[in-house]
């Protein structure tokens, strides 16, 4: 389901009214259809299958079940309290077992999921059940960092303040796997 663009615009024109704004005057006129576009975008993943996003995968062959990770992808999402924007970088982890996901899929697979009304904690889980549910891997590690507009914006105004949140799975959940693949993290500079 796409977003319903007109009905956006006519809300959008409503909270300006609300706020005491004019709707109609030069600098917001337009408004109401960029607001509209915008909410296209930050909401695409509404309709989007993590699964699809990561495709079958590719057979393992001679992997011999060394993690794969993949740091700093970047990645935008709207909290769905606020539905102000947060920001940061997700670092993705897995132990192959039967099948590889291309590399380009695992930022695909965050955004799907980041691209709909978010709570961060939620969305750390989400990505790694796709990947566990995609790859069937022996470990899964989910690390987000991120800047919460309705953080830094309004009520603490805690403008440098970011949160982390973590998802594990399999063998990458025991303390022994994840202070593996979190050491790599932090080497990479995150």
């Amino acid at each position: 389901m796409a977003v319903d663009s007109e009905r956006i615009q006519a809300a959008v024109a409503e909270l300006l009214a609300a706020i005491g704004e004019d709707p109609a005057r030069p600098g917001l006129v337009n408004t109401p259809a960029r607001v509209a576009q915008s909410y296209a975008e930050f909401f695409s993943g509404l309709d989007a299958d993590p699964a699809a996003e990561l495709g079958n995968g590719v057979p393992a062959g001679e992997q011999t079940g060394e993690l794969v990770l993949m740091r700093g992808i970047d990645f935008r999402s709207m909290c769905e309290h606020h539905l102000l924007p947060f920001t940061g970088v997700a670092h993705v982890a897995y132990v192959p077992a039967e099948r590889l996901a291309g590399l380009g899929r695992l930022p695909r697979v965050v955004d799907a999921l980041a691209s709909r009304p978010q709570l961060q904690e939620r969305l750390t889980d989400q990505i790694a059940d796709a990947l566990q549910a995609g790859l069937e891997p022996r470990g899964v590690l989910v690390v987000l960092d991120a800047q919460h507009d309705c953080v830094s914006t309004r009520g603490p105004r805690a403008a440098r303040s970011s949160t982390v949140t973590v998802a594990s799975r399999g063998s990458l959940a025991t303390q022994e796997g994840r202070a593996e693949a979190m050491a790599l993290i932090t080497a990479g500079g995150a």
